[in-house]
């Protein structure tokens, strides 16, 4: 049972969602939880300590720097990434946002590089980090997608050219690939009713910015987050609980409401 406040904001929240049409959910390491992904600072035990077993931050290991100057060792902790993502499915968190495609213009924005929103079958999709999965070479551009990395060996090469092949997913100092910064501003140009930030912190600023703006414009905003983060104090209803216990609640309210 979960205590009166729970409740009581959760109806408030499921009460003005009911009436709004366009909605963007913005989707960090905590909706996979649910999934056994361990969160930002605890994939594959990655980013627990100040150095990797290279000597160096998990930030240099993992940037686009480290992937030109020495790709072994930037392919060694995108692998253990893969690891940590290998088998998973997607959770209760994930199938509701996939139901709520027939009940909204929904828009999922998500750092995650996962995959399970892909999985799960969201439609309108923007993967702002890219996945894991999504390989290309580096020379002659050949494009593939890959479930795991079980039979690659690391670093892979590509069979046409010989050149190295990498995943598209967005390292360290590395631009945001520019047809997703795209299609997120045009759904911000076009309005949105309601925007929810679902198991993110928000410490990059084009994801915590579309919240404190829909705020600031007293919109629609809902955070679901166990903890303080980035925009806790700039939204309108806070929901200190794990995605795939919120979502499913919000989901049958909803439905109640509509009955």
């Amino acid at each position: 049972m979960r205590d009166e406040n729970y409740r009581s904001t959760l109806a408030a929240a499921a009460r003005e969602l009911s009436g709004a049409r366009r909605v963007l959910a913005i989707t960090g390491a905590g909706i996979s939880a649910d999934s056994g992904l361990p969160t930002y600072r605890g994939i594959s035990g990655l980013y627990e300590s100040a150095d990797t077993d290279d000597g160096v931050p998990i930030e240099v290991a993992l940037s686009g720097a480290m992937m030109q100057r020495n790709p072994a060792v930037c392919w060694k902790y995108i692998a253990q990434i893969e690891r940590g993502c290998r088998g998973a499915k997607p959770n209760a968190a994930h199938e509701v946002l996939v139901r709520w495609q027939q009940r909204f213009q929904l828009t999922v924005l998500t750092q995650n590089v996962d995959g399970l929103h892909r999985v799960a079958g969201q439609n309108d999709l923007i993967e702002i980090h890219s996945t894991v999965h999504d390989l290309y070479c580096t020379g002659c551009e050949t494009e593939s997608r890959v479930q795991d990395y079980a039979a690659l060996t690391i670093p892979p090469v590509c069979p046409a050219c010989g050149c190295g092949v990498r995943p598209r997913v967005v390292l360290f100092g590395e631009a945001l690939p520019q047809r997703a910064i795209e299609r997120l501003e045009q759904v911000l140009e076009e309005g949105v009713d309601a925007v929810l930030s679902i198991g993110t912190t928000s410490v990059f600023p084009y994801i915590s910015a579309p919240v404190v703006q829909a705020a600031r414009r007293k919109m629609l905003t809902i955070e679901i987050n166990p903890g303080e983060t980035e925009v806790s104090a700039a939204v309108r209803y806070r929901l200190r609980e794990r995605a795939a216990v919120v979502l499913p609640d919000l989901d049958r309210l909803l439905i109640q409401t509509n009955d």
